[in-house]
């Protein structure tokens, strides 16, 4: 992934950033901080879209699906920033290369998954599908953490499993046909600050574009 995104001279404050995330005020727990931005990409561009929900529909989030959750939005500096406006694009042109598609509604989520409570889960709705066509999960950083193991699923049927480890490790998934989960995370050090920090990325077809 360091090689295909190329170089990001801007990618140490990209990363700061994620130390100034807010409360998931949703999840019990209080164990998740996030930003959320929207985005569309049309024609060779990517524009950031005015701030809005987060929506998914009860089948694909059992838990919190079915409202408008509403997140703090991702700063304009990190928003507009070198290394987003990166990984924006080489996601847009590895979908494009997959679907006939080239509009697209995109959204992104800055989160922090706190490990320093019991069942810290990142993925606390269980193995599921994000109702998109395809989603990149993108690790910024990993603290003092063990865990944290990624499944991908096809019906019932494990796939595979692997735990994204360095900066820049990367699971990228097609939605519509698979499913995803990750397993809760734990600190190695109950005395010190212990969490995952991951960039996701989701990409729907705008079937409404001409």
């Amino acid at each position: 992934m360091r090689q295909s995104l190329g170089a990001m001279p801007d990618w140490d404050a990209f990363a700061a950033s994620w130390d100034d995330l807010h409360v998931d005020t949703y999840l019990a727990g209080r164990y998740r901080r996030r930003r959320h931005a929207l985005y569309a990409a049309a024609h060779g561009a990517i524009t950031r879209k005015p701030h809005g929900p987060h929506y998914q529909a009860i089948d694909y989030n059992p838990l919190h699906g079915g409202i408008d959750r509403w997140f703090e939005p991702v700063t304009d500096a990190i928003g507009a920033s070198h290394s987003m406006q990166t990984i924006l694009a080489w996601s847009r042109d590895v979908f494009e290369r997959l679907s006939p598609a080239r509009a697209w509604d995109i959204e992104v989520h800055q989160f922090r998954i706190e490990a320093n409570i019991a069942d810290a889960s990142p993925t606390p709705e269980g193995v599921h599908r994000d109702g998109v066509d395809y989603v990149l999960v993108l690790l910024v950083r990993r603290v003092n953490i063990r865990s944290g193991t990624t499944t991908i699923h096809e019906g019932d049927r494990l796939l595979g499993s692997f735990t994204l480890t360095n900066p820049l490790d990367a699971a990228l998934v097609d939605d519509e046909r698979l499913s995803h989960g990750v397993t809760p995370v734990e600190p190695i050090d109950r005395a010190e600050a212990a969490y995952r920090d991951v960039l996701v990325v989701t990409f729907r077809r705008d079937l409404g574009a001409h």
